[in-house]
């Protein structure tokens, strides 16, 4: 049993620096790298995508990282655990495969592939045999939103991680993989610790929670003195340095840019909390008020003291469907007299809207500049503001109406308040709405499945 492992956070969504993970890979000694790509939202549009071209469906930045960084992991035996492969995990595991082909790797790479996240297809079924699949949010039943689902996936946890590295995987590729087991599975594998050892196992989530996303730990969107935080172009993202003891410090590599320390990890570990004492994740109930944290030296924090309970007999799964249709078009109103001209501007194109007889759900007006982040809370503008973007979007069930919405800003340029601009990019787009459906499921239900392909 190795005495220390460090497990390195390089991607905290889709679409984060591209540059981190590689950063991560060369820029010091690492055994694990974790590559969050998915969120919610995430599902839907890999789905949709899927829908369009049979052969997509997955985080295809995986696959040019891949390219980039698979000699070295290779060479230095670094192990990468992903969700990349969305709602086509099979065709992600592919491309990798293929990637390593081409960089003359044959026979040095074996590839888990973590399925049974994706229930979409079974979802009528559950219904069938009585199996109640409510709203956490509102206690809305399934049923009433089934024929418009785009997307249904299970939170897995850690278990077929550490079974896919049971079996030798070097780069694992599943779907709707919780945030953190991809790093508490590496401490489970390396430290043998049981499943049913709450404390450790809470112990590799809260690892995992602090590095989910990425430099947001490490000095990104920090606010705690974040004018002081140096070199932020060079940020460096978290590693976890992880002990059997189950204490662990979270740190970066030296000669990178950003901060680690106690008010960073704070701000953190507060992210996306509800009850402090109930973390629930499909491998442990965490709770995170027994964490505590010590300055271990320069960009060292140590964590210890962690307790767990038993997990639930539920997995969560994240649903997403269609609820309508949405534009947001935008004008910039000058000085003087610019918050006027955008009030007035918004009054005018309400009044056309309601004489074409356009039904939306909502109409939203943002005055940018004054109040699009503070709301009422705003107060009165000033006289002299220099310039306001006036921000209008509507939703509705009509695509129709929502279209013909678009249709009715760029008027207002010659047949409104003077002083306009900021019309950019041509009429505004409509686009579909996605909505959040959160449910629980039995977890006597799913089937996971880990298959090893090697290249």
């Amino acid at each position: 049993m190795k005495q220390k492992i460090r497990v390195a956070g390089g991607q905290g969504f889709w679409g984060d620096l591209l540059s981190a993970p590689i950063d991560q890979v060369r820029g010091g000694q690492i055994d694990y790298l974790m590559l969050d790509y998915l969120a919610e939202v995430t599902m839907s549009i890999m789905q949709k995508q899927r829908a369009r071209n049979p052969e997509a469906g997955f985080a295809r930045d995986f696959v040019s990282l891949m390219k980039e960084i698979l000699p070295d992991c290779v060479e230095k035996d670094i192990k990468v655990l992903s969700n990349a492969g969305g709602v086509n995990v099979e065709g992600c595991a592919e491309a990798v495969k293929q990637v390593a082909n081409e960089l003359g790797l044959s026979g040095k790479v074996k590839i888990g592939v973590v399925t049974g996240d994706d229930v979409l297809p079974r979802l009528q079924e559950f219904l069938d045999s009585g199996i109640e699949i409510n709203s956490m949010d509102t206690g809305e039943p399934l049923a009433d939103i089934l024929d418009k689902v785009q997307s249904a996936n299970v939170y897995l946890g850690a278990e077929p991680l550490v079974e896919a590295l049971g079996k030798g995987a070097q780069i694992i590729v599943g779907g709707r993989l919780t945030d953190t087991g991809l790093t508490l599975a590496p401490l489970m594998h390396e430290f043998g610790w049981s499943f049913e050892n709450w404390d450790q196992v809470a112990t590799g989530t809260i690892a995992g929670h602090i590095i989910e996303c990425g430099a947001q730990c490490s000095g990104g969107n920090c606010q705690f003195e974040w004018q002081s935080i140096p070199e932020m172009e060079n940020v460096g993202f978290p590693i976890i340095e992880a002990y059997p003891d189950g204490e662990f410090v979270v740190t970066k590599h030296d000669n990178t840019g950003g901060r680690i320390n106690i008010p960073s990890i704070k701000e953190q570990l507060l992210y996306e909390m509800g009850d402090p004492h109930e973390y629930i994740t499909p491998d442990v109930v965490a709770d995170f008020t027994t964490i505590r944290l010590k300055d271990d030296g320069e960009n060292r924090v140590r964590v210890y003291g962690i307790k767990g309970k038993p997990k639930t007999d539920f997995y969560k799964v994240s649903i997403a469907y269609s609820a309508g249709w949405k534009s947001v078009g935008t004008l910039v109103y000058s000085y003087p007299d610019a918050f006027e001209k955008a009030k007035a501007a918004d009054r005018i194109l309400r009044a056309r809207l309601e004489k074409l007889g356009l039904k939306f759900d909502t109409i939203l007006t943002e005055f940018v500049g004054w109040s699009s982040t503070h709301g009422h809370l705003a107060g009165e503008p000033p006289k002299d503001i220099p310039e306001i973007q006036l921000r209008v979007g509507v939703r509705g069930q009509s695509r129709d109406d929502v279209e013909r919405f678009t249709k009715e800003i760029a008027p207002l340029i010659l047949t409104g308040p003077p002083a306009v601009t900021g019309f950019a990019g041509g009429r505004p787009k409509v686009e579909e709405i996605m909505a959040y459906f959160p449910a629980l499921i039995p977890k006597n239900l799913i089937e996971t499945k880990v298959e090893i392909i090697e290249a």
